[in-house]
C-alpha cells in the first residue's frame, strides 16, 4: 500500500470520541483536586502575568476527566505514563455493554462480559456500565425515591457504580488484556478504594446488597490483604493498564469491536494522566479483519516531548509543580495508591494552542470537534535552510513537500535537538533563537486552507515578534542584522508591529487556524512527506490551550 492509499483509509475510517468533557464543573474523584482555571495573563493584561495573550494557570488532579491509570499508580517502582509507547496505548478492542445487567453497588463478572462479546487474548476491553449517564454534562436521571427526585450525579458516577468481581482482574491478566477501560469513576469497585472509609453510609448500603446477593460480607468477598497484593503487586507487574471516566460516543459502539487509542499526556513523574480516548472502525467497503490488519501494520510516530517538572516554560509563564496527596503507603485520605495534584501554565512541553488563547470569541479546546484534530497532512523538514533567528518562507516548505489544500502542516526546523531532554540541549537557542515565519507566511496558510500547524521549537512565532524582543535586546540586534541581509530592510520595515506582533496567533486564530508547539520525540526521524497526522488533546471545556500527544501515522 502506498502512502496516499494509507492516508485515505485512515481518513475514511469511522472515528468515535470516547472522551468525557473536562470542566471546572467536572466533579473530582472524592477527596482530590477539582480542576481550577485562572487567567494570569490576558491580551490586554491581567493580575499576575501581564498582557500579551490569554494565558491560563490551572490546578488539577490527573484522575479528573478521562484519564489513563498507569502501573505506577499502585506500584511506585513501575512505569510512569511517559514510559508507555503507543504499542501499549492502542490496539484492537471490544466495547461491551453490560448496562442492562448492573445497578448501584453491583458486581460484574467475566461471564457477564463473555456472554455478550467475544473477548480475544490481548484485547483492549472497554466496559460500558451505563454509569456514564451520571457524567457532569449529561441529562438528569430522575428517580422519585431520590432526594429532590433526581439522582446525584457525583454519587452515581463515583460511589455507586458497579465494579469487578474478585476473579475479574485475574481473568483479565490470564487473557493478557492490554487495558481495561470503564465509563465510570474507577475500574475498581468503589468500595475497594478509600471511598469505603470516606462514605461509610454508602459502604453500609453496598455491603447490605452484597450479603443479599452473595451471602458474604465485603471482607469475606474481598479479603484486604489478598486484594492489595492483587492490585498493587501482581496487576502492575503484569503491565495491564486501566483507563477511567470514558464517555462521549461509547453507547454507539455497544457490543462491537473497534481499534481504540488512548492518547495519554506523557507525564514523567506521575502515575496517571489525562487522555483523549478515540475509537476507529473500518471505512465502508472494508472488512473489520482487513481494517484491524491495516491498523496493526500502521506506524505511529510519537512527536511528543515528555511532560515533566524539568520542562522549561515559555518566558514569564508558570512551571509545572507536582504534589503527591496520596501514596501507596497511605497519606491524607490515601488508601494504598499514588496520586498527585498538579499546577502549571500550558506553554511548556508539547501543547496545542486553541483559538481562545488569543481570540476571545473563538472555541476552547473542548469545544473543538474531534475531526479537527486528525487528518491528512505533511511534515516539512526545512532544517537545512534555517539557523539561529532566521526566517523561513512558504517557498522553503513547498521545496521539500507537496502541501495540499486543507492539510495539517508540521514544520521541522531541527531545533527539537536543542530541547530540554536532548543530549544537545541548548535552552536559550530553543526558546529565544529559533527560526520563525516570514511576513507572508500566515497569508499563505490561509490560501492553502491549512487545518492546523505544528512546530518543533518553543513557538510558531518568530521570537522577535513576541515579548522576547524586549527581554533580549542583544538577540534582537543579531536577528535584525540577519533579516536586513536577507530582505534589505530592518525588522520594523519587514514586520510592522501593528500587523505582525504575534502574527501566527492574531492573524490566524480568528480564522480557525491554530497551532501546536514544542513537538519533539520521533519528529527526529520524520522525513519530509505526507502523513496522516493527529493530536490527542484532552477535551477541556474551558481551556484555551492544552497538552496533547502528537502522532504521525504512516505505513510500515
Amino acid at each position: 500500500m502506498n502512502r496516499e492509499q494509507f492516508i485515505k483509509k485512515l481518513a475514511d475510517a469511522k472515528w468515535f470520541d470516547l472522551t468525557q468533557g473536562l470542566s471546572i464543573f467536572t466533579p473530582p474523584y472524592p477527596g482530590e483536586k477539582a480542576l481550577q482555571v485562572h487567567f494570569f495573563k490576558r491580551v490586554t493584561g491581567a493580575y499576575g502575568g501581564g498582557q500579551g495573550a490569554n494565558g491560563q494557570l490551572i490546578e488539577w488532579s490527573n484522575n479528573d476527566g478521562t484519564h489513563l491509570v498507569g502501573p505506577r499508580a499502585f506500584h511506585s517502582g513501575a512505569e510512569a505514563i511517559a514510559d508507555l509507547g503507543f504499542d501499549r496505548l492502542a490496539g484492537e478492542a471490544v466495547i461491551v455493554d453490560i448496562s442492562d445487567a448492573v445497578s448501584d453497588y453491583s458486581i460484574y463478572t467475566p461471564e457477564m462480559i463473555t456472554e455478550r462479546v467475544d473477548v480475544k487474548e490481548g484485547d483492549i476491553l472497554v466496559i460500558n456500565t451505563g454509569y456514564h449517564k451520571f457524567g457532569w454534562d449529561q441529562p438528569d436521571v430522575y428517580n422519585d425515591k431520590a432526594q429532590g427526585g433526581i439522582e446525584s450525579k457525583e454519587f452515581g458516577f463515583y460511589l455507586r457504580h458497579p465494579g469487578p468481581s474478585p476473579e475479574f482482574f485475574d481473568w483479565a491478566m490470564e487473557m493478557k488484556l492490554k487495558m481495561v477501560a470503564v465509563d465510570c469513576g474507577s475500574a475498581e469497585h468503589p468500595m475497594n478504594t478509600n471511598l469505603r472509609y470516606m462514605h461509610t453510609r454508602e459502604f453500609e448500603k453496598a455491603e447490605a446488597k452484597l450479603k443479599k446477593t452473595h451471602g458474604k460480607s465485603w471482607d469475606e468477598m474481598y479479603p484486604q490483604d489478598w486484594y492489595y497484593e492483587l492490585t498493587h503487586l501482581k496487576m502492575p507487574k503484569s503491565g495491564m493498564l486501566l483507563a477511567e471516566s470514558l464517555g462521549g460516543q461509547i453507547k454507539e459502539l455497544s457490543n462491537q469491536r473497534a481499534w481504540v487509542m488512548m492518547g495519554a499526556v506523557p507525564f514523567m513523574e506521575v502515575e496517571s494522566a489525562w487522555s483523549r480516548a478515540v475509537a476507529l472502525q473500518a471505512p465502508d467497503g472494508v472488512s473489520e479483519a482487513e481494517f484491524f490488519d491495516f491498523m496493526r501494520g500502521a506506524v505511529m510516530m510519537d512527536m511528543t516531548l515528555p511532560f515533566s517538572v524539568q520542562t522549561p516554560q515559555w518566558a514569564n509563564y508558570i512551571p509545572l509543580r507536582i504534589e503527591y496527596t496520596k501514596r501507596v503507603g497511605g497519606q491524607y485520605f490515601g488508601m494504598g495508591r499514588n496520586n498527585a495534584h498538579c499546577k502549571a501554565s500550558f506553554h511548556l512541553a508539547s501543547h496545542m494552542d486553541g483559538e481562545k488563547h488569543f481570540h476571545g470569541g473563538g472555541r476552547t479546546i473542548g469545544e473543538t470537534p474531534l475531526d479537527y484534530w486528525f487528518g491528512p497532512g505533511v511534515v516539512a523538514d526545512i532544517s537545512e535552510f534555517v539557523s539561529d533567528s532566521s526566517v523561513y518562507t512558504p517557498a522553503m516548505i513547498e521545496s521539500v513537500v507537496d502541501v495540499q489544500e486543507g492539510d495539517i502542516l508540521i514544520i521541522k526546523t531541527g531545533y527539537y535537538k536543542y530541547g530540554w531532554n536532548s543530549p544537545d540541549s541548548d535552552e536559550f537557542r530553543y526558546m529565544i533563537k529559533h527560526p520563525g515565519p516570514s511576513p507572508d507566511f500566515a497569508d499563505w496558510c490561509l490560501e492553502k486552507k491549512i487545518k492546523w500547524l505544528g512546530i518543533d521549537c518553543v513557538a510558531m512565532e518568530h521570537p522577535m515578534n513576541t515579548i522576547q524582543r524586549v527581554f533580549h535586546p542583544k538577540t534582537f540586534e543579531e536577528a535584525n542584522r540577519k533579516l536586513t541581509a536577507q530582505y534589505g530592510k530592518d525588522w520594523d520595515e519587514v514586520y510592522p508591529l501593528d500587523k505582525y506582533y504575534q502574527d501566527m496567533h492574531l492573524n490566524l486564530f480568528p480564522k480557525g487556524v491554530v497551532h501546536a508547539e514544542n513537538l519533539g520525540g520521533e519528529i527526529a526521524n520524520a522525513e519530509s512527506g505526507r502523513y496522516f497526522l493527529g493530536c490527542f488533546v484532552q477535551k477541556g471545556m474551558e481551556l484555551a490551550s492544552c497538552w496533547g500527544r502528537f502522532v504521525a501515522f504512516k505505513e510500515a
